[in-house]
């Protein structure tokens, strides 16, 4: 009888245990799922990288993956990661943006992206902006 008891009381406090540990994990599970998703999209909290590789030499990297069109919806920002300036021509101005900074487009259009002194074979780069 005694030990009937015990197990009574150790009862409502392993399944109070197990309810919370549940709890947790569910949401440990959740704020995972929401932080793994969110780099894969740009967004406006996004930083687009600009960066040199071969072959080609110029592109964006977006979700690990080395693009030469980009379409993006709004406002998003690009850091220069490339070897030297980048030049950024819009429908109404150009823009030269020097290696590291980083700089933001915001109005819908087409750009074309390419370096100061590109060869004519290297990847022209062109962000469609919605």
């Amino acid at each position: 009888m005694l030990w009937a008891t015990k197990e009574k009381k150790m009862t409502k406090r392993t399944s109070l245990t197990f309810l919370a540990a549940a709890a947790v994990a569910a949401l440990v599970a959740l704020a995972w799922t929401f932080a793994a998703a969110a780099p894969a999209s740009a967004s406006k909290s996004t930083v687009i990288p600009i960066v040199m590789k071969d072959p080609g030499c110029h592109w964006f990297r977006v979700a690990g993956k080395d693009r030469v069109k980009l379409t993006v919806h709004g406002t998003t920002a690009f850091r220069n990661l490339d070897e030297a300036t980048v030049i950024v021509k819009g429908s109404k101005a150009t823009q030269r943006v020097a290696v590291g900074k980083t700089f933001t487009v915001t109005q819908p259009g087409v750009y074309r992206i390419t370096m100061v002194g590109q060869h004519p074979d290297d990847n022209h780069l062109v962000l469609t902006v919605k």
